[in-house]
C-alpha cells in the first residue's frame, strides 16, 4: 500500500509539474467509438520526440474507447476532455482550446504515426518560419481492392512542395488531414474549424489558402492512414463529393476573382454530366461559363483544338479521369498557357 501511495504522490507531482511548464507540441485525437485507439496513443507515447502533450478529446462514446482513454489519463503527458456535442469539428475545437503548444499536431484515432514524425514536422517548421503547416506523406493501410483510395494516397504523396499544394488545392484535397502540424498562431489569426454542411478539414485547408498561408511536406511517411468502410469519411454526407464540391465552387469563386483576369468569364475543360454537375456549383456563384471545351465539337461544345490563345482567356478543368488530368495539364502548357495564371485544374 505504501508503495502504490508513493507511485500515485509521484505520479501527481510529474502531472503538476508538466502542467507549470507549456510543452511545444500539443497532439490532439479526437474519438468516438475507435476501436484502434489504443495503438494511435501508443504510437505518439512511442515517438522520438518527447516534448509533447497529448489531448484526448472523448466526443461522447458509447464504447469501451471510453476505459481505453481513461486508462492512460493517469500518464504525465495526457490529458483526457470529453466534448459531448457529436462531431469531430467540437471535439477537435475542444482540443484546440485546450492545447498549451505553439505547434498543434492533428491525428484520427484509427492511425498510427510513426516513431519521427513530430521530430520531423518540428524541425521543418522550426527551419523555416514562413511555414504555417506541416504534413508529410502517409501509407495506406486498409483492403487492396480499394483501388481508388490507393491512387489517391499515391497522388497525394507526390504533392510536396507549397508550389504544388497551392497549384493543386482545388483538385483534392492534397494534404492528409491526421498528418498535419500546425503552428497554434494560425488558429489564432485564421479561426477554428467550423460546422457545416461540408468536410471541415478541407474548408479550413481553403481557408488558409485563400489567406496565403504557406504549407509543406516533409519527404517522408509520418503516418500509417487507415482506411475502412466504416471511417466518418465514408459515412457522413458532410463528406460525399457533392459537399466536396459545393465547398471548393466557393472558394474557387473567390481566388478566380482575384487570378482571372477576365472575371467572370472562364472556359470549362469537360462537357461530361459530371463535369457539368460539379461546374453548375460555380455558375451558381456568379461564373460565366464562355463555352465548354471536348473532345468533339457540338452545338454547345468548343474541340480543344479552338481555344483562344492564352492571355486571352482562362481554363478551369472539371475532368477528373485518371490520366486525363496530366494530358490536359500537358496540352495547356505546351501550348502556352500557365498553371495557376491561364487555368486550374478543378477535378
Amino acid at each position: 500500500m505504501k508503495k502504490q501511495r508513493r507511485a500515485s504522490r509521484l505520479k501527481k507531482r510529474m502531472r503538476e509539474v508538466m502542467a507549470s511548464t507549456n510543452p511545444l507540441v500539443s497532439v490532439i485525437i479526437p474519438f468516438f467509438n475507435a476501436p484502434f485507439l489504443k495503438e494511435a496513443i501508443e504510437s505518439i507515447l512511442s515517438q522520438s520526440f518527447t516534448d509533447f502533450e497529448l489531448l484526448l478529446v472523448d466526443n461522447a462514446s458509447t464504447d469501451q474507447s471510453v476505459q481505453v482513454g481513461k486508462s492512460y489519463a493517469s500518464h504525465p503527458k495526457v490529458w483526457l476532455l470529453e466534448e459531448s456535442r457529436q462531431g469531430v469539428v467540437f471535439a477537435m475545437n475542444t482540443g484546440i482550446q485546450a492545447a498549451r503548444g505553439q505547434y498543434i499536431a492533428r491525428m484520427d484515432a484509427d492511425d498510427i504515426s510513426l516513431p519521427d514524425r513530430l521530430k520531423w514536422q518540428v524541425d521543418k517548421l522550426q527551419s523555416d518560419s514562413s511555414l504555417g503547416v506541416v504534413s508529410g506523406l502517409v501509407e495506406y493501410v486498409g483492403e487492396e481492392s480499394n483501388e481508388g483510395f490507393i491512387h489517391y494516397v499515391d497522388w497525394l504523396n507526390s504533392i510536396q512542395t507549397n508550389a504544388d499544394i497551392y497549384l493543386n488545392q482545388f483538385v483534392e484535397f492534397p494534404m492528409a488531414n491526421p498528418s498535419k502540424m500546425f503552428r497554434k498562431s494560425v488558429f489564432d489569426e485564421y479561426g477554428m474549424y467550423r460546422e457545416g454542411d461540408f468536410p471541415e478539414d478541407y474548408e479550413f485547408f481553403l481557408r488558409l489558402q485563400s489567406h496565403g498561408v504557406r504549407m509543406e511536406k516533409v519527404t517522408q511517411p509520418v503516418l500509417k492512414w487507415r482506411d475502412s468502410s466504416t471511417r466518418l469519411t465514408r459515412t457522413d454526407p458532410r463528406y460525399s463529393q457533392d459537399a466536396f464540391f459545393r465547398i471548393k465552387a466557393k472558394y474557387l469563386t473567390c481566388w478566380l476573382q482575384k487570378k482571372n483576369p477576365h472575371h467572370p468569364n472562364i472556359f470549362i475543360w469537360g462537357a461530361g454530366r459530371l463535369s457539368r454537375r460539379r461546374s453548375d456549383y460555380l455558375l451558381s456563384e456568379g461564373i460565366n461559363v464562355l463555352s465548354y471545351i471536348d473532345l468533339k465539337k457540338s452545338k454547345k461544345t468548343i474541340h480543344f483544338s479552338e481555344l483562344p490563345d492564352p492571355g486571352s482567356c482562362f481554363v478551369v478543368s472539371y475532368v477528373a479521369n485518371r490520366g486525363a488530368r496530366e494530358e490536359i495539364r500537358s496540352f495547356l502548357n505546351e501550348r502556352g498557357f500557365k498553371e495557376g495564371i491561364d487555368y486550374i485544374l478543378a477535378s
